[in-house]
C-alpha cells in the first residue's frame, strides 16, 4: 500500500521558498538602487521616474536604457549623474561605503 503524501508539509515548504525568493528579489533591488546612485534621489522623484519608465513604449528608448544597464553591470562601474544633456559618463571605480540614517 502506498503512503499518502503530506500536502500540508509540501505547501509549507513551497511557501517558505516563495518567501525566500521574494526577500532575495527585494534585497537585490535595494542593492541596485544603491549601486546606481538612486539612493540619493528622494522617493517621490524615484517613483515618478520608475512610473515613466514603465509607461514608455518607445523601443529605441528602452533599448538605450538596456544598453546603459548592461554596460554598468559589465564594467561594475557606478554611473555618474546625468547632466542637462542627458549624457552619462562613467565614474571611477572605488569602494564607497554608505551608511543608512
Amino acid at each position: 500500500m502506498r503512503r499518502p503524501k503530506d500536502f500540508d508539509a509540501q505547501l509549507k515548504t513551497m511557501a517558505e521558498k516563495a518567501k525566500t525568493i521574494k526577500d532575495n528579489k527585494l534585497h537585490r533591488l535595494g542593492e541596485l538602487v544603491v549601486a546606481t546612485g538612486a539612493d540619493t534621489i528622494d522617493m517621490e522623484t524615484l517613483a515618478g521616474g520608475l512610473l515613466a519608465m514603465t509607461a514608455t513604449k518607445d523601443p529605441a528608448q528602452r533599448t538605450a536604457w538596456k544598453k546603459a544597464g548592461e554596460e554598468m553591470f559589465r564594467k561594475g562601474v557606478r554611473p555618474a549623474k546625468a547632466g542637462p544633456s542627458g549624457n552619462r559618463e562613467s565614474a571611477q571605480t572605488g569602494n564607497r561605503s554608505r551608511t543608512s540614517a
